[in-house]
């Protein structure tokens, strides 16, 4: 059950992040209305002799965002600028949420192909970090990409695709913010198709042995295990011919409201007070919803109204590494005086040509850990990550890891690849921070 609500805080100057791990005081803010106002705002920085970021909703649990300089929010470069149905393409400001993007598509009768479980983040933030869903064939938001532009270290407005500044398109597709801020990014998308889902529980032995089945039988597999039982909720998604079938408004509200968001905030301030409880309510949590099957259109299947926060840790190892993976993590929760209230979620991706993403050239499996906001989660994340590293997981840029340069050098055959491009276009690392410097090297 991966959460959110869409809300960064700034009290006294100071900003902090929706999962509450990360609070800096910048130099000065800006909110650019235009694509020429922001790049004054980095060429003054520049003459201050300030590093630059940019924040979204602040759904990065790692410092991926933060800066002590020029602090840039783009709240008001939002909206769809052009859409070219004949290209079938969707050019949007950098700063448009994807829950207004995917409405704005829904009206006009077209999608995205694939899209994650939430939906609050800005495009461009979803993106530069690689946010990604569950898919047999089909890839993470940034992969959809057909164009990017960005404003550069200089003040230039840079715009690449596949045939334009080839080079930077590979990379900054997923630019962790360190090639530029990007302001508008051109999607493909397809006509508006329906989605069925059929989400139902299964045992945890059952899944890892049928797994490559399930990922082979449909377009979008995923499940959540739940830690101190043999237990996960499976949901499996394929594209439908209709009639659609949403879930019925009382169910849903039932369901997603009331036991996936109030009741479990509930289960997590007991399980918090009183860790000891948490293997037992762990055993009622993971039979609470029963098996349902809905057909809609997909941002209504793909994603779900996420409000308990906690903080996360997510890993892509190679597909063919999950099940070891997972038996590994559930040996070492059952032998560890650990109590995770939390479930695991796994999803999977298809290869990709991205420079950074976390498929980039390998078929990926998805191990998200998280524990609920508040609670100590450093002795379970350092084990998890501990089994990552050993299958050589690449972790995912906005979540809690603390791998640096020289070990992501080593998962990523493209790294110095995007390291040389960076020097190319931001050599005096105007888009700085510490986060960067630890995940791309000095």
């Amino acid at each position: 059950m991966v959460s959110t609500t869409s809300t960064t805080s700034a009290r006294n100057g100071t900003w902090r992040n929706w999962g509450g791990t990360v609070s800096v005081r910048p130099a000065r803010e800006v909110t650019p209305a235009s694509v020429d106002e922001l790049a004054d705002a980095v060429c003054r920085a520049a003459e201050d002799g300030l590093p630059v970021k940019a924040v979204g909703t602040g759904h990065s649990f790692t410092s991926i965002a933060a800066t002590e300089g020029l602090l840039v929010r783009p709240q008001l470069l939002t909206g769809i600028r052009r859409i070219d149905r004949e290209a079938g393409t969707v050019t949007v400001e950098a700063g448009t949420p994807l829950k207004r993007l995917n409405a704005a598509l829904a009206r006009e009768g077209l999608s995205l192909t694939n899209m994650g479980d939430i939906m609050e983040q800005t495009v461009s933030g979803a993106t530069s970090t690689g946010t990604h869903g569950t898919g047999r064939e089909s890839a993470s938001i940034a992969a959809q990409i057909k164009g990017l532009e960005l404003v550069t270290a200089d003040g230039s407005v840079l715009t690449c695709s596949e045939k334009e500044n080839p080079d930077v398109f590979a990379a900054a597709r997923i630019g962790l913010g360190a090639l530029g801020i990007v302001t508008a990014i051109t999607f493909a998308v397809e006509p508006l198709f329906l989605l069925t889902a059929r989400e139902e529980p299964m045992t945890f032995d059952r899944v890892c042995a049928e797994f490559d089945a399930l990922h082979a039988e449909n377009e979008h597999f995923e499940f959540y295990w739940f830690p101190h039982t043999g237990n996960t909720n499976t949901k499996r998604n394929n594209r439908s011919a209709g009639p659609e079938r949403p879930v019925p408004p009382l169910r849903s509200w039932f369901e997603d409201e009331f036991l996936s968001n109030g009741v479990f905030q509930v289960v997590n301030w007991v399980g918090r007070a009183a860790p000891v409880t948490i293997p037992a309510i762990a055993q009622v949590s993971s039979r609470a919803l029963s098996a349902r099957t809905y057909t809609d259109i997909p941002y209504k299947v793909f994603t779900s109204p996420r409000r308990v926060r906690f903080v996360e840790m997510e890993y892509a190892v190679p597909r063919e590494a999950l099940v070891d993976t997972l038996r590994e993590l559930k040996a070492m929760v059952e032998k560890s005086p650990l109590r995770v209230s939390f479930p695991v979620e796994v999803r999977t991706a298809p290869a990709d040509d991205i420079t950074l993403s976390t498929a980039s050239g390998r078929e990926s499996s998805y191990v998200a850990v998280h524990m609920f906001k508040g609670t100590p989660y450093q002795r379970y994340f350092t084990a998890a990550e501990r089994i990552f590293t050993a299958h050589e997981g690449r972790p995912h840029w906005g979540k809690i890891h603390t791998r640096d340069a020289e070990y992501l050098a080593r998962v990523y055959p493209r790294f110095g690849e995007f390291v040389e491009l960076r020097d190319r276009l931001d050599p005096e690392r105007r888009f700085r921070n510490d986060y960067l410097r630890r995940v791309l090297g000095a």
